[in-house]
């Protein structure tokens, strides 16, 4: 089980895979990836930490490809829909997913000190809380676990 966001690991590689598999996915559906869609993606894939709307927002206007909401928003809305970002509940933030393509149902680690985000598969998870929703006579149609900690790199900071 690996956790990108607190291991090393190629994030060039990392990067490049990620709008990749968005350009791939998008061409197979018969989707939009825009301009301004791909470099949301790009830039949520450069971090492995989460960016409110407004961070993104931020990079978008500094580089001349929108300066409203909106922009941000529908750009956000498309890539959650199609699972190429996860909006993260506690932050109100999004991050880039590192699982691209794959239906999954991810839990994360959230380091409160330096705000890095890791993404787990969350199956094992998510198969215990559906089982147990059905023990009690309910259908769980979706699951997000969002665990807060301190990462490793904060724990060697602080010993």
């Amino acid at each position: 089980m690996t956790a990108n966001g607190f291991e090393s690991h190629d994030h060039t590689q990392c990067i490049s895979n990620t709008l990749q598999v968005a350009e791939e996915t998008c061409r197979e559906k018969g989707l939009q990836l825009t301009p301004v869609r791909r470099r949301v993606l790009e830039i949520l894939a450069q971090k492995h930490t989460a960016m409110g709307a407004y961070e993104v927002l931020d990079f978008l206007r500094e580089e001349g490809l929108g300066s409203q909401p909106p922009v941000a928003y529908r750009a956000l809305d498309f890539l959650v829909s199609n699972g190429f970002v996860h909006r993260i509940e506690r932050l109100n933030a999004f991050i880039a997913c590192v699982h691209p393509g794959e239906h999954h149902a991810p839990s994360f680690l959230i380091c409160r000190e330096c705000s890095t985000v890791a993404e787990l598969p969350g199956k094992p998870v998510s198969d215990v809380v559906a089982k147990a929703g059905t023990d009690l006579g309910f259908t769980v149609e979706k699951v997000s676990i969002e665990a807060e900690g301190v990462c490793p790199d904060c724990q060697d900071k602080t010993a």
